[in-house]
């Protein structure tokens, strides 16, 4: 797959069939997403690629109860965890719970899932320049999500596709406890993979001109026409 196609063709997909994804092809994905580049070339990924049925179960639900909340603070009309959010209205909505059950057949279907990959991130040779900033930053993800794009590209070069979720960040301790992972590793990523069950054609995204500006916040739009400075 020519670069160009793959990077602005690569959707989300939660939709798969039931074909199976063997041992040998997420090898080959992982072998082509570990040259993703890391601060210092530390590369501080590690995935655990679960199998087990009931592990699968446990994560379903683990998933399910963040989905609940997430479902019920949409509908409070919040974005979600939002750094800037009202957190008082945010746990009031908790509280209330969503309206009904959310509707959602990938996460109900969520334990039969082709290929589930954790994807988990060595703290220790972090170099999170934002540890100590007095508010939300994003800095310490810069070495390891790129590690999890790369793997999605690299599906998509197998024929599959996938979405890499954050929504098991909400129960990091049991998920550690689930998987056996040490205290000093972050959950970064749950990466479901599989055959998609439909591909979509075109994908919707701001044009540049929306997000990209010269010399200020919202100032002139980046044109594609060459200016002078």
């Amino acid at each position: 797959m020519e670069l160009l196609e793959a990077l602005r063709g690569t959707a989300a997909i939660r939709d798969f069939t039931d074909e199976p994804v063997p041992d040998e092809v997420l090898y080959r994905i992982l072998d082509t997403a570990r040259f993703a580049p890391s601060g210092g070339n530390n590369q501080g990924w590690r995935v655990v690629v679960v199998k087990d049925p009931a592990l699968r179960v446990e994560l379903r639900e683990l998933y399910a109860k963040a989905w609940r909340d997430y479902v019920a603070i949409g509908e409070a009309g919040l974005r979600a965890w939002s750094p800037t959010a009202d957190r008082e209205a945010e746990a009031a909505a908790v509280a209330a719970g969503p309206r009904g059950e959310p509707r959602g057949d990938f996460v109900k279907n969520l334990d039969k899932v082709p290929a589930m990959l954790v994807v988990l991130g060595n703290l220790d040779v972090l170099a999170a320049v934002d540890r100590d900033h007095d508010r939300y930053t994003f800095a310490g993800g810069g070495s390891l999500y790129p590690f999890v794009w790369n793997l999605l590209l690299a599906a998509r070069e197998e024929g599959l596709g996938g979405v890499m979720t954050t929504m098991h960040v909400r129960e990091e301790d049991a998920v550690r406890t689930l998987l056996g992972v040490p205290e000093n590793f972050a959950l970064v990523s749950t990466v479901f993979l599989g055959h998609p069950a439909k591909r979509p054609t075109r994908l919707k995204r701001s044009k540049v001109e929306d997000f990209a500006w010269i010399d200020a916040f919202e100032g002139s739009p980046l044109s594609p026409e060459v200016t002078e400075p």
